[in-house]
């Protein structure tokens, strides 16, 4: 299978010349950040040319790709905008963050089902949604934030999602493999992310026959009255968050598409092959899950790790069910290629040295933080999935509101190709405002093992964070945005 990414139109930053940052700019940097160029020395300039020169390594960071720069339409590219997504979420800790339904909410498996689904559409739909900008605008997807929050407002979502795409634990394997992929960029990204979900497709539904005999369908709740409904908020808002932690990335991956991609088909294709993805592993996980009250080899293992858990679910197998096991952990490749080419870029956006540093080191730098975190937090995936996954959904949910409120409201529904014919942002202050009130919000109403607030704890322990930061947001932006343009004009 061929892929067009593969055949991207020489990269301009490779032919440069000379490294001077001032021409990499975007519209919105030279409205809201004037400086003056920074000086690069010659040596060091041509040691990162050489590099960049590399067959096959994409030079471009955050620069915008220009409409004569990008593949052609083909059906080839729909196919790949479909198989990225679904290739990078039907990975392990996701079979995970099903689990926690019956084990940590004490769902039955119908209702765990349910929750799970529904909160995976509203999760997908809202990265869909942040994904159409990307072949519109050639713009990164914290670039496209600027049009819609200001230039400091989206320095701060940056900076959250940096945090949030390296949140993940990983292993040895893993980290080298992301390493190389992420160096090299687009073209070798989208070409793994093509094949990479075959195997573990093929493991997954070995998985199911070998383990599907014990799932137990009839398992009932094992909380009652008011305490269902929190937990099934709970894991509602738990499983949306985890489609939804790539909304702040999503356009990433579509800047070389055409401008003429029809918006309704990008938002169609990627909701889709996330709900897929996403459905069929947490499926599998409250399916393990299930069994584990009922099988003690399940409920051993289960006391070790989640992993050990999958593991088990192949023990019939023997060592089959070993080598399968080594091809599901190696699939978390998948999911942290993208994560970790994201973040680089984000380091470029946060600010104009982070912009100095050439794509490729910031992964390895990236790369080497969550190798440390994957070294020092191997043992403790369950307590990371508790803690940190719901963080997700409270800054993203907020980030998206404020973004389709400006998109509906205030920009009457235009693409970034047209935002960028009018080269004020917004000054920001509304955004910002609505942010920080939205993560109020969150805090509020949060429930995580650390930290219970006072609204959550009015709702019978539900975590209803999510919805109050959502609410916070959507009820201030619109009057403060409003403010904002009378007195200052953008």
């Amino acid at each position: 299978m061929e892929y067009p990414d593969a055949h991207i139109p020489p990269d301009v930053e490779k032919n440069a010349g000379t490294v001077d940052i001032s021409s990499r700019t975007t519209s919105a940097e030279k409205v809201s950040e004037p400086v003056a160029p920074i000086h690069i020395p010659p040596k060091l300039a041509r040691w990162n040319q050489r590099i960049e020169n590399l067959s096959g390594l994409e030079a471009r960071g955050i620069t915008r790709v220009l409409p004569e720069e990008r593949h052609a339409a083909s059906v080839l590219g729909y196919v790949q905008m479909a198989l990225l997504w679904f290739s990078a979420n039907i990975t392990a800790n996701n079979v995970a963050v099903g689990m926690l339904g019956p084990l940590l909410f004490e769902l039955g498996f119908l209702l765990s089902a349910m929750c799970s689904i529904f909160g995976i559409f509203v999760g997908s739909a809202a990265t869909a949604y942040m994904s159409i900008w990307g072949a519109q605008s050639g713009n990164r997807t914290m670039i496209v934030a600027r049009y819609f929050m200001g230039y400091w407002p989206a320095k701060i979502a940056c900076f959250s999602n940096m945090v949030l795409m390296v949140g993940y634990v990983g292993i040895v394997i893993v980290a080298l493999v992301s390493w190389i992929v992420a160096v090299f960029g687009m073209a070798i990204f989208h070409v793994y992310e093509g094949w990479g979900w075959i195997p573990q497709l093929i493991v997954l539904f070995i998985l199911v026959g070998s383990a599907g005999p014990s799932f137990d369908a009839s398992l009932p709740n094992t909380v009652e009255g008011g305490a269902v409904t929190a937990s099934r908020l709970s894991f509602f808002s738990l499983q949306l968050s985890v489609p939804v932690s790539w909304a702040a990335t999503s356009s990433d991956f579509y800047v070389y598409y055409p401008e003429s991609t029809k918006r309704p088909v990008v938002f169609l294709m990627t909701f889709t092959d996330l709900s897929l993805a996403f459905v069929f592993v947490n499926l599998i996980g409250i399916g393990l899950a299930s069994g584990v009250a009922t099988n003690p080899a399940w409920d051993a293992a289960n006391q070790v790790s989640s992993g050990a858990l999958i593991l088990a679910g192949f023990d019939g197998l023997r060592g089959f069910g070993k080598f399968c096991g080594v091809i599901v952990a190696l699939g978390v490749i998948s999911n942290n290629i993208p994560g970790t080419y994201a973040t680089a870029l984000g380091c470029q956006v946060v600010g104009r040295y982070g912009k100095m540093v050439p794509r490729y080191l910031w992964v390895c730098v990236v790369v080497l933080v969550y190798f440390t975190r994957a070294a020092a937090g191997r043992d403790h995936l369950y307590a990371i999935f508790q803690n940190f996954l719901a963080l997700m959904g409270y800054w993203v949910m907020i980030f998206v509101a404020i973004v389709v409120e400006e998109h509906l409201l205030f920009r009457r529904g235009r693409s970034t190709a047209g935002l960028r014919l009018d080269p004020r942002l917004p000054l920001g202050f509304a955004a910002l405002i609505a942010f920080l009130a939205g993560w109020i919000g969150a805090i509020v109403g949060m429930h995580q093992t650390w930290y219970v607030g006072p609204m959550a704890a009015k709702a019978g322990g539900a975590d209803i964070g999510t919805w109050l930061g959502v609410a916070f947001a959507l009820v201030l932006f619109p009057r403060l945005r409003h403010v904002e343009l009378k007195k200052f004009g953008r």
